[in-house]
């Protein structure tokens, strides 16, 4: 029987039982995909994020995240969860940590009293409301946009943030539209410069609480549509969470969140 240590952190929040949830286990090397992914379902959160050392020269650690369902090549939140375990427990000396994962090199940085996360910019081009899609989200955005990265988001921008919440979408409906998942989007009130919601049925993930890697796109749409560099967004899903981005024109997002720990234990796989 292995003992693998097991944390969970809610990601882009400092209150317990908001944010997003993330489990990540510190391993000193990667256990085999099926066994990877068998625990990945069994702890049934949007991502469970595994980590292994590095030398240090190129990267410090070596992370995946899985679903319930399957691996994927970005996640937010479980990157600023696994960062915020590494430097509470382990390297209490560092301030920022390189990553290898299957997006490259992806950087977290202490900053300000945040976790601050380097990630790709993802351009946003506007394409065709897809057949079908308004009824099955159950409100039609004014516009949708698709990332250069091909296949990932769509981005569907909605007129209010009343709109946002109001969404109840048919999550099977939106299976439909495989591989897609999509970020509901719409100008914020007050501080918040834009809100969201985001779903990801093809993923195993109906709704996501809080999801740093739809701000890759999301936020340098915002950033230019309201003329800014530095926002502040909120998602807006029942448990909610808040970031702060920061998009320069260099073919980055950074964006920066809190987290806090909410469960520590040990996992056993017989």
């Amino acid at each position: 029987m292995q003992e693998i240590p097991l944390y969970q952190i809610d990601a882009f929040t400092d209150v317990a039982f908001q944010g997003n949830p993330a489990a990540i286990c510190p391993l000193t090397e990667f256990l085999p995909d099926e066994s990877l992914q068998t625990i990945a379902a069994e702890n049934n959160l949007a991502e469970t994020a595994y980590y292994t050392p590095l030398d240090g020269i190129e990267a410090d650690y070596h992370l995946r995240w899985f679903t319930p369902e399957t691996e994927v090549k970005l996640c937010g939140h479980a990157t600023l969860a696994a960062a915020y375990v590494i430097f509470r427990h382990f390297r209490h000396d560092m301030s920022k940590l390189r990553f290898l994962t299957l997006s490259g090199i992806l950087t977290v940085e202490k900053k300000n009293g945040k976790l601050e996360l380097c990630f790709p910019e993802l351009r946003a081009a506007p394409i065709t409301l897809p057949v079908g899609l308004a009824a099955a989200m159950g409100a039609e955005p004014q516009e949708v946009y698709k990332g250069d990265d091909g296949d990932r988001d769509l981005l569907l921008i909605y007129d209010s943030p009343e709109v946002i919440l109001g969404l109840e979408p048919d999550l099977f409906a939106l299976k439909a539209f495989a591989p897609y998942g999509f970020i509901a989007t719409a100008k914020g009130l007050g501080n918040v410069d834009f809100v969201s919601r985001c779903f990801f049925p093809n993923h195993g993930i109906n709704e996501d609480p809080v999801t740093g890697s739809a701000h890759c796109m999301s936020g340098p749409f915002w950033a230019k549509r309201l003329a800014k560099q530095e926002l502040y967004a909120r998602q807006i899903s029942k448990r909610g969470g808040d970031l702060w981005l920061r998009v320069p024109g260099d073919g980055k997002v950074y964006i920066a969140g809190q987290a806090i720990e909410v469960l520590r234990g040990t996992f056993f796989l017989h």
